[in-house]
């Protein structure tokens, strides 16, 4: 497995030190798990390996008590989702969507990987919300068994002030993307306003842009400027493109 992928090269050393085990019965006190939760701890990060087939956390590590108040070994999926800002959900309901998507995808091709990332509010153990970048690396495995695997990085990314009304967002299958964040990652996918969601879904809907702008009290013209900064943003050749990468 290439590992030349910034300074997550650790973690792909991870995943090829436990991915032909199946991540089961993992030594806490392996060389490999001690550098791993070294990492997780200077970034700030915690991460969990899942069985999406069988639709079970294998691994948690440590921070995740840090972070979310929950022990690793009591993590699941359930806890995730509850710890979502309320405002986060919709989008993280579509992001879930989206990975079993790419799951089944990654299942019947029987090879691959794929990488999933956004940018989410998640309750800390003090009841605040911390913004988080949640990376999800997927990626096919034949042994011990067919399955595909989900190692998904959580970051705190409360030091970054470049979000604005947007968000970041990214699928697709260049490993680059999978990194520790940074202003060019976090500024990358589709950084988009609630205004811009607005308007994707209104088009979405089946409204032209005098329509859409009697509906917003806005002018055709701002309408106008609006859709040529969402695909500029999006880098699609036409909202209905857009639309269906989004859905």
């Amino acid at each position: 497995m290439n590992t030349n992928f910034n300074d997550y090269s650790t973690l792909f050393n991870f995943i090829e030190c436990f991915a032909p085990s199946g991540f089961n019965n993992i030594n806490t006190d392996h060389p490999m798990i001690l550098k791993t939760e070294k990492f997780m701890a200077e970034k700030n990060q915690f991460l969990t390996v899942s069985d999406m087939i069988e639709w079970k956390f294998l691994y948690t590590s440590n921070r995740s008590f840090q972070m979310l108040g929950i022990e690793p070994a009591d993590l699941n999926p359930y806890h995730l989702i509850d710890a979502i800002h309320p405002n986060d959900t919709l989008r993280h309901n579509q992001s879930l969507v989206k990975i079993f998507n790419l799951v089944s995808e990654l299942f019947n091709t029987g090879k691959g990987s794929s990488v999933l990332s956004t940018n989410l509010k998640f309750r800390n153990p003090a009841g605040k919300y911390s913004n988080m970048l949640v990376q999800s690396y997927l990626f096919y495995a034949r042994f011990p068994h067919k399955t595909v695997y989900r190692l998904q990085v959580h970051t705190n990314i409360d030091h970054f002030k470049i979000m604005g009304k947007g968000f970041h967002y990214y699928v697709g299958n260049d490993l680059s993307y999978f990194k520790y964040p940074d202003n060019e990652l976090l500024n990358m996918g589709y950084m988009l306003s609630k205004r811009e969601l607005e308007i994707i879904k209104l088009v979405e809907a089946g409204l032209y842009t005098e329509q859409i702008a009697e509906k917003l009290f806005l002018s055709p013209n701002t309408i106008k400027t609006h859709r040529r900064n969402i695909l500029h943003k999006a880098g699609k050749a036409s909202i209905s493109e857009l639309v269906y990468d989004l859905m």
